[in-house]
């Protein structure tokens, strides 16, 4: 396992959430998009009830690359802004993506970290606006990159003196309507000296799968997050929803509300195995 990074630090009324060296395994959760603002609430409880821990709660403003122009988007810049805001004020830090450069600081406003979506992660003036506003930057690394090509993108955050910078594995495109996740990448991405998160749910996507919108395959949540855990990540994203059959968005690849503690429990054993200095000193090559 590759040297930790630097630790990044968020901080929040529970507690702080802490990605990088020495840290216990960080975790972002929530649903896909705002499906309403009740809903947010309810999540973003019973998903700390669960954790029994801080964490980063993870929604959508605005969906902008779904796949049919007829899907559900969600509430768009202001309103979602204010719901992320209400949630904030509850005591749970928050991560919500930007599209486009003039996002950057109203979301900056209603949100602890500014997440760039993997289809945008190249976008310089993205990338540029969202480090200038201060706020940690989440960079997913896109389906189409190498894992060494995402470490220029947070070069390009990072040359705004903004150094608070994530980057996180989400699966690589192998063939139509299928990912599939390289583990090599987690400690190339982590020797570049940035936290490295995994996107369990994502990974598991099939993009356009069922013709209007993606589809998935949830069962390999849970192995997945395990060999990530296993290669080193400092920090596990799932989009949960309690009845993923009725998700707005991305329902298909959602872990189940229900799931959560089971899964919880299994990574956070073997991270503090992982972890122990045994473990954490690869053999020399």
């Amino acid at each position: 396992m590759s040297p930790s990074p630097a630790p990044i630090e968020i901080p929040g009324p529970r507690g702080p959430v802490v990605f990088g060296r020495g840290a216990p395994l960080s975790w972002i959760a929530g649903p896909c998009v705002i499906e309403s603002e009740a809903h947010l609430h309810f999540l973003a409880g019973a998903i700390g009830a669960i954790l029994e821990r801080p964490y980063i709660f993870k929604a959508s403003f605005d969906k902008a690359n779904r796949t049919s122009l007829g899907s559900y988007r969600g509430p768009g810049l202001m309103e979602g802004l204010r719901m992320l805001a209400g949630v904030r004020a509850a005591g749970y830090p928050v991560l919500t993506d930007i599209h486009e450069p003039a996002q950057a600081e109203p979301a900056a406003e209603a949100a602890d970290i500014l997440q760039i979506p993997a289809f945008l992660c190249r976008q310089t003036d993205l990338l540029l606006a969202a480090g200038r506003t201060g706020r940690v930057v989440n960079i997913k690394k896109g389906q189409f990159a190498a894992p060494a090509d995402i470490l220029r993108a947070a070069e390009k955050v990072a040359s705004t003196g903004n150094h608070r910078i994530l980057l996180t594995e989400r699966g690589t495109t192998f063939g139509y309507h299928n990912l599939v996740v390289d583990f090599r990448s987690i400690p190339v991405m982590r020797d570049g000296g940035w936290p490295v998160i995994f996107d369990a749910t994502h990974s598991v996507q099939r993009p356009g799968a069922t013709g209007n919108s993606s589809g998935g395959s949830p069962e390999f949540i849970d192995p997945l997050a395990r060999a990530a855990v296993a290669a080193g990540v400092d920090g596990i994203f799932v989009e949960v929803h309690e009845e993923p059959v009725r998700a707005l968005s991305d329902g298909p690849n959602a872990l189940r509300l229900d799931r959560l503690a089971a899964l919880r429990s299994r990574l956070e054993m073997l991270a503090a195995v992982v972890r122990t200095k045994a473990f954490a000193e690869p053999p020399s090559p």
